[in-house]
């Protein structure tokens, strides 16, 4: 039983370790937004969210990026500036969904801010993040050796 523990540890390692990090930093985002709604929530409005989104946002990718390239990815991609970008842009894409859900949950239906951010907008937001990490972002590149064998030979 051990051992079959041990071996799916191993075999899902990355996720473990993805789930880990995002929570990290799924709770500094949150000490961001609790601090953004601390001054910029006077009435609730959907202008002070949006805004408090944003700054999240912003604070989110900064620190989940070398979290995600040396813990969950490993990436040695030596391009750390394109991969920056391409994290940065892949996560703009989850901050529009974030605004979204947001903005329909508190503004629309009235929901209870903190019940809309943590378990519908983060849960929802993380999952779409790993997703485009492991694919788009991180994605680990064959070497030329496989790429060689793989490829056809040209006569």
């Amino acid at each position: 039983m051990i051992q079959k523990i041990k071996e799916l540890m191993i075999q899902y390692q990355e996720i473990i370790i993805y789930v880990i990090v995002g929570f990290i930093v799924t709770f500094f985002c949150w000490g961001v937004a609790g601090i953004g709604k601390l001054f910029l929530d006077v009435e609730n409005s959907s202008f002070q969210n949006f805004v408090n989104n944003t700054l999240n946002w912003i604070a989110g990718v900064c620190f989940a990026y070398p979290l995600n390239r040396k813990w969950v990815f490993k990436s040695k991609n030596p391009h750390i500036l394109k991969e920056f970008t391409g994290f940065a842009s892949s996560r703009f894409s989850t901050w529009v969904l974030d605004v979204f859900i947001m903005w329909l949950t508190v503004n629309v239906f009235h929901w209870n801010y903190w019940i809309s951010k943590i378990f519908i907008s983060s849960v929802l937001v993380m999952i779409v993040n790993y997703i485009f990490s492991k694919f788009l972002v991180f994605r680990k590149k064959k070497n030329t050796a496989e790429q060689k064998e793989e490829s056809p030979v040209e006569a």
